[in-house]
């Protein structure tokens, strides 16, 4: 992930406090890269502990893409669970050129460099974490839920009275798709008229949402329904920007959205999130989409983008070249002139 605000690490101290608001939560079981150009974090990368073999050589090529020329390594749990993982992945960043600049274990309220052997700064029964240093993440407005279970809970589809209130909801937007597409068959629109109605949907849900208010239920289940239909989704994810309203208003659809329709919703929240440089959202997101539906293009486009870390920077708009500006008006034998077929040389 990149992170959506500057973060500073000058010691270890700080870099153990600030490692869970990189990447959303806090970690158990885990091993955490930060990658480093001076002192500024540029991007953040976690695993579950243990790991798969081979998983740190791919861990390496990420971090060395982003061209961060240091990290510093911190493992989460026990010495027989962190420190294979620590040394792998020193191996594994050795041939890549990037530099470890410490390396962590945290557990239990207290952290051991590998880095250092001075026991008047490292002591042998560990440093304790400092939560005040957090202060400064937590001004900037970054959150670090408890765990990843608390991070994949955002994106759980609601229960209770809400459900069920969803669920008639559901029933009516797909007889209204039935009658649309009856409508636009009949008209031979092909496919005009939803296309149509997808645009109206997506903007006044958008309209809404960055006014502070929400869709109803209803609209709620005509834009899941519409979303099924991948130009719609194809709209929806062209006027995506980094807006934190656009992340409130797909996280209220994924959550309350039938599940069979949650892909589109899913996708467009990891998206969102992966703009403003939430990784730990865009991923939890994008795997409740591929959770739904394991085939599907787009959310299978956006797992590959977060697995291979490429950030929102490396997003690129395109769009039709400009014109040149006419510094004048043709004459009339300039324009029949310029009309008339060329003459081929005998």
């Amino acid at each position: 992930m990149t992170p959506d605000c500057s973060i500073i690490v000058r010691s270890p101290a700080e870099a153990v406090a600030f490692a869970p608001y990189v990447i959303g939560f806090h970690p158990t079981d885990s091993l955490v890269v930060l990658g480093l150009v001076g002192k500024l974090v540029i991007v953040g990368v976690r695993h579950d502990l243990p790991a798969p073999v081979g998983m740190f050589d791919e861990v390496a090529q990420v971090i060395a893409q982003q061209e961060a020329p240091d990290v510093v390594v911190l493992g989460y749990g026990p010495p027989g669970l962190v420190t294979p993982a620590v040394l792998e992945l020193a191996t594994a960043l050795a041939p890549t050129g990037v530099r470890v600049r410490d390396a962590l274990r945290v557990t239990d309220g207290r952290w051991w460099s590998y880095s250092c052997s001075d026991p008047l700064c490292c002591p042998p029964d560990g440093t304790p974490c400092q939560p005040d240093l957090a202060a400064e993440a937590v001004f900037r407005g970054l959150v670090a839920l408890p765990d990843r279970k608390a991070l994949i809970a955002r994106v759980a589809p609601i229960e209770g009275a809400a459900r069920r209130e969803m669920t008639a909801a559901t029933a009516r937007a797909r007889a209204r798709f039935t009658d649309l597409s009856a409508q636009d068959v009949a008209a031979a629109r092909g496919g005009r008229w939803i296309r149509k109605a997808g645009r109206q949907a997506i903007r006044e849900a958008e309209r809404l949402a960055r006014a502070g208010a929400m869709p109803s239920h209803d609209d709620i289940a005509w834009l899941g329904v519409l979303l099924l239909e991948p130009v719609v989704l194809d709209y929806a994810l062209d006027r995506s920007q980094p807006d934190e309203w656009r992340i409130r208003l797909w996280n209220e659809v994924v959550r309350l959205i039938d599940p069979a329709y949650a892909t589109g919703p899913a996708c467009l929240l990891g998206f969102a999130a992966w703009r403003v440089g939430d990784g730990a959202l865009a991923r939890v997101a994008l795997d409740r989409a591929l959770k739904e539906n394991p085939g599907h293009r787009t959310a299978g486009v956006l797992d590959r983008v977060l697995s291979a870390g490429i950030g929102p920077h490396a997003l690129v708009t395109l769009g039709p070249p400009a014109r040149a500006p006419r510094n004048r008006r043709e004459t009339d034998g300039e324009r029949r002139k310029r009309r008339s077929p060329r003459r081929r040389s005998q």
